[in-house]
């Protein structure tokens, strides 16, 4: 997938356009991906338009949400879903001052746009003037298909970002990934050198750099660790070791029957499911009798 930090083009192919911040990239976000390659013709390309920061903190600096996908992680998907190119501006003064008419003579004079799809309730330019019946009424002018797609929802509720943040914040990573769908939430990241104290425990972890993204609460978890192209059954911690006094949020994953030195390399975590709060031991006795416990969340014998 080309990507692209203005709005430029390397080729004048006509371009279907799928509009959007799309965080987390979740099933309604999908659907739009899905509309707007379904407006293709022979010859045409197919893109996303997004930004590289969320809108707030330009707009609203210190209200903006953490973020369910890292930047990288939002371009992975993207590529994933098939757009050939990606437009992932940064949304400053520039962009948030064009008013809605420039916005559109942007996506049709100089992106060659002959295609859209936005959700429903999308809005644009200074101050979200532009809605989806003004960005109809002007491509219908300039022979340009618009496509603008209804949320989805499930459970009687409409599927969006925000709550899938909240799911995910509240440990309910189940339903988050069922609302996700493709790969659900992941943490990912490059594993560090840490303080040393699983292998002292007997349990030996993985400490990943802590991307700047929505983590789940604190706990532990099983989930699946995924390196060098094999998965293999894990428990997470994530949170702040009280036992130790810790101060920092961290994130430690432990592999089962797993015994190599992987430090610098990337660590991937996904399905991700609770198990029990990270909390205060009497002693550091009791809290390897509950991590031995723990591991039978990942199917190994408690004491084996």
């Amino acid at each position: 997938m080309e990507v692209r930090h203005d709005f430029t083009r390397t080729s004048e192919r006509p371009l279907v356009l799928a509009i959007g911040f799309f965080d987390g990239f979740h099933r309604g976000h999908r659907e739009i991906a899905r509309r707007t390659l379904r407006i293709r013709r022979p010859g045409f390309r197919s893109g996303v338009l997004t930004f590289s920061n969320h809108p707030a903190t330009h707009l609203r600096p210190g209200t903006e949400p953490s973020l369910i996908s890292t930047p990288q992680e939002r371009l992975d998907l993207f590529a994933s879903a098939g757009f050939d190119e990606c437009f992932f501006v940064r949304f400053d003064d520039r962009i948030a001052t064009l008013e809605p008419q420039a916005f559109l003579d942007i996506l049709v004079e100089r992106l060659h746009v002959a295609g859209v799809a936005v959700g429903a309730t999308f809005r644009f330019g200074h101050k979200r003037a532009g809605d989806t019946a003004l960005m109809a009424d002007y491509l219908a002018r300039r022979n340009a298909t618009f496509v603008g797609i209804e949320p989805i929802a499930q459970d009687g509720e409409r599927i969006s970002s925000t709550r899938i943040r909240a799911l995910v914040a509240a440990g309910e990573l189940a339903r988050a990934d069922d609302l996700l769908a493709g790969t659900g939430y992941e943490i990912r990241g490059p594993v560090e050198i840490g303080e040393g104290r699983g292998h002292a425990l007997g349990f030996p972890t993985a400490n990943l750099r802590v991307p700047q993204k929505l983590l789940p609460k604190d706990g532990v978890y099983s989930a699946v660790a995924r390196y060098d192209g094999r998965d293999h059954a894990a428990l997470v911690s994530i949170g702040t070791n009280p036992q130790f006094g810790g101060q920092r949020r961290t994130v430690e994953a432990w592999l089962r029957d797993f015994q190599q030195s992987i430090y610098g390399r990337e660590l991937a975590l996904r399905d991700l499911r609770w198990v029990r709060e990270q909390r205060l031991f009497a002693g550091v006795g009791e809290l390897i009798e509950q991590m031995q416990l723990d591991r039978a969340a990942v199917g190994y014998p408690a004491y084996g």
